[in-house]
This record gives C-alpha cells, structure tokens and sequence, in this order.
C-alpha cells in the first residue's frame, strides 16, 4: 500500500517544488515553471488511495508546506504514530478529514501528547472507531480545536475523563461509568458532531456539555435517545441524573435532534428550558406519528412552545407575525382540552394574549355534487354532478347524451351568474377537476362536437 507522500507524487509528479523560486527568470512577467496540475493545492484530497503510513519526511514536508486543508478520508491508516507524522509535516493544516480509517489503536503513552499542534482547528473521525482514551489525548494536543466529528463510531456511552475502561467501575443496574464528568475538558471546542451514534441516554450526552463549557452547536441526530429527562440511578448514586437536562449546556445555540425516538410534548418543553438555544430540529420523531394534526398544525404548536428558538426545522427565522398566529393557535388548541392536560406554556400565553374566543368553524370545501344543465343542440337535461370529477371523465359520461365519442367533444362552461356579461368558458384541459370552475347548481354546460366545426370551416373555404 502506498504512503501518503506516493499517492501525493501519483496525482501530483515526484519532481519539483510546490512554490517553485523564479529567482532566475528573465522577464518579470511570472510563468510558472510546472502546471498547476502538478502543484500540490492548499486544499489537498487524497480519498480512496489506500494510504497507510506518511512516507519520507523531508519530502513530505517540502510538498505539504502550504497545504491548510487534508482529506484522507476511505483510507488504510490504522496507526496513529503515522497520523501524528503527517502533521509534523504538515504544520499548517486548520482542517483534517481521517473518517473511514480503522483508528481503534489506543494512542501509545510512548506518544507524548503535549499542546503541539496548534493551528488544527477542524478534527474529522467519524467511523473511525477511535477510543475514548484516544479522544482524551488528542483534545489535549489541539489546544485550538473548534470543531469535532465523532459520527458513527459505535459510542454507546461518553468517557472523556482520559482513563480505561474498567469494567467494574460501570453500573450494572444502568450500565453508565460511576465517575463525575462535570470538569472541563477543552474551551475551545464550539461545534460536535456526534451523529448515528447509540447512545440512549441524555445523561451521556450532557457530559459534552460539562467538558466543552463553550460549546455552541451539538448534533445528535439518528442516535437512540428516548428522553432528555434526568435519569438517576439509585444503584450507583449517579448525581449527573439529578440535574437538569440543559444544565450542562449554557451556550449552545443549534441542536439537531432529528430522528431520534423522542415521543413526548414534554421532551420540548425541556427544550425550550435552554438558555442560549436559537436554532433547533426535530424532525423524525415518533411523537409527530401519534399528533393527529397537519404538519402546519404541528409546526404551529412547536414554534408556541419554544418562545427563544428563531429557526426551527431548518429555513428562515420565525417571523413575529407566524410567532404571534402560533401562540393564538396554542391557546385555542388548549382551550378544548382539559384543564389538568393544559401544559404550563398555556398559561404563560394567556397571560400575554388573554382568554380568546374560540374560531368560528367555517368549512371552505365546495359542495361536492351540484346540479348542472346539460345542453347539446335542441336536447337539455339536468343532471346532479360530482364536482371532483375530471373534464375526460365528465365527457365520456356525456357520450349516450351528445352522440358522439368524448375525443370529439368540446363542452363550455355557463355561470349563471355570469352569463351576460362573461358568456361561455371553454373547458379545454382534459385533466382539471370541475370544482375550480366554482360550479354551483343551476349553472349549465353546452357540449358541441368537434366534427361540426370543421366541416363547417371547410365549407367556408
């Protein structure tokens, strides 16, 4: 399997440098001496190239001097010695991309992991399998770390208190690590990824919260989470389950909890609890399966809920006017309910917009048969019509009463209402549904035939 510093030679050539000299040309017009196609780019991407080791160091670090931006991603590195030598060669990277390399190697303590790598501020790992010993270590050495993708890495519990795994320290009883993970670990992480994971408790989630105090975005979309309720645990005195679900978090500002098996109102209640939370989704959740309500309906009772939330479900910010049609629409909706199943929003509402009266229930819908006057030549009949018929099906109906076959048929349409000033309206799109014509009963259809038309036109010529 190649080296990192192979596969760059591949797809770039072996020879010269990345910022040639032009010390010795002639002109002062720059002409590079190499084409752009074999200088190494800033933002370099070597996916699929079953790289296993960094290769050379002096060349590498030669080709790699500028590179800001690294992606390795569907590769065959396995030991992190030769991530840590890519690095030392590449000291500029801001972005690193390693996603889809088996990393589960624990980091060696022979891998001394001192604040060295200071510009690296975007860390990609997701299906890397890398272990929570691991993580630890390398939070520590990227002191200016703002971003980390932990996705789809099999975590079914958080450990970043940089020590092993001893079995006997996890609780039988609720299987989490009898440990305080309330210290921080890193300040300035703003932004984790933590997708796909199976994680089924908040209280996991919330160590995040307590090891990065700066935290501002958090997705755990597609994990197993069924609530966001404190959950104590009486076998190991677990105090983590004693706090609050947003305690941890006092800066987070996006949260993305899409598809995951959260199913109750009060799950978004607790969310409206945090303190700095603005953007939000929550798409996916069984809870929308059991609301019987449309889903206008349902973005209405969620936009009442979460008064600080500005985007919801992705798209633009809440507008004042949609926020003050919800709120109304919230109190309405719990109006009809009983007084123990209005929620404590309910009244927070009332007290802003007061008791209101209930909505007059008009129904909009068109009648759904009407009684229309079929006219063809000297023949009329009155027939009852259901207006959610088509105009093909409406003319193959009327084929006994006109004589003739539908293809031959041309019908217009007679408003009563209308008949002296607008006069007949042609129904010319075979598949548009009679009920937008606005028919009501008493109004009348004329059906002529095609045929008759032009034979008529070729007698006039």
């Amino acid at each position: 399997m190649p080296s990192l510093l192979e596969a760059l030679e591949r797809k770039y050539g072996a020879k010269g440098e990345v910022n040639p000299s032009i010390d010795d040309m002639p002109v002062a017009i720059f002409v590079p001496k190499r084409s752009p196609r074999l200088s190494v780019p800033t933002l370099l991407v070597l996916n699929d190239c079953d790289i296993d080791c960094a290769g050379d160091a002096t060349v590498l670090a030669d080709k790699c001097a500028d590179v800001v931006e690294l992606d390795l991603a569907n590769n065959k590195l396995t030991d992190w010695e030769e991530v840590f030598a890519i690095l030392e060669q590449a000291p500029r990277v801001r972005f690193l991309n390693l996603s889809f390399n088996r990393l589960s190697a624990q980091i060696q303590a022979a891998q001394a992991l001192h604040p060295r790598w200071d510009s690296l501020s975007n860390l990609v790992l997701n299906s890397t399998y890398v272990g929570w010993p691991s993580v630890h270590g390398l939070l520590k050495a990227l002191p200016t770390l703002e971003e980390l993708h932990l996705s789809l890495n099999e975590y079914s519990y958080v450990d970043l208190t940089g020590k092993e795994v001893n079995e006997k320290d996890r609780c039988e009883e609720c299987s989490r690590l009898r440990c305080d993970q309330t210290q921080p670990v890193h300040q300035q992480l703003k932004k984790l990824h933590f997708s796909g994971n199976p994680v089924s408790s908040w209280i996991e989630i919330s160590k995040f919260g307590y090891a990065f105090p700066n935290l501002e975005t958090l997705l755990v979309n597609d994990c197993n989470l069924t609530t966001l309720a404190p959950d104590p645990c009486e076998k190991c005195d677990d105090t983590n389950g004693n706090k609050k679900s947003h305690d941890g978090f006092p800066r987070l500002r996006f949260l993305n909890l899409n598809n995951t098996g959260l199913a109750t109102w009060d799950e978004v209640d607790r969310l409206a609890k945090f303190p700095a939370l603005r953007s939000l989704r929550v798409q996916g959740w069984p809870l929308w399966e059991r609301v019987e309500s449309t889903e206008h309906e349902r973005r209405l009772l969620l936009v009442a809920r979460l008064p600080h939330v500005r985007t919801l479900n992705g798209g633009g910010a809440v507008p004042p006017e949609e926020r003050d049609a919800a709120e109304r629409a919230f109190i309405r909706y719990y109006m009809e309910k009983p007084e123990a199943d209005r929620p404590d929003r309910y009244w927070e509402l009332v007290g802003v917009h007061g008791k209101l009266d209930p909505l007059v229930s008009v129904d909009l819908r068109p009648e759904k048969r009407v009684q229309i006057t079929f006219t063809c030549g000297d023949t009329s009949e009155v027939r009852t019509v259901d207006v959610y018929r088509t105009v093909a099906d409406l003319k193959t109906r009327l084929e006994r009463l006109a004589g003739f076959p539908a293809s031959k048929m041309r019908l217009f349409y007679v408003d009563q209402e209308l008949r002296d000033s607008q006069g007949p309206e042609e129904m010319k799109y075979p598949t548009k549904q009679l009920y937008s014509y606005n028919m009501s009963s008493g109004d009348e259809i004329i059906i002529d035939s095609k045929f008759k038309h032009s034979i008529s036109a070729n007698s006039t010529a």
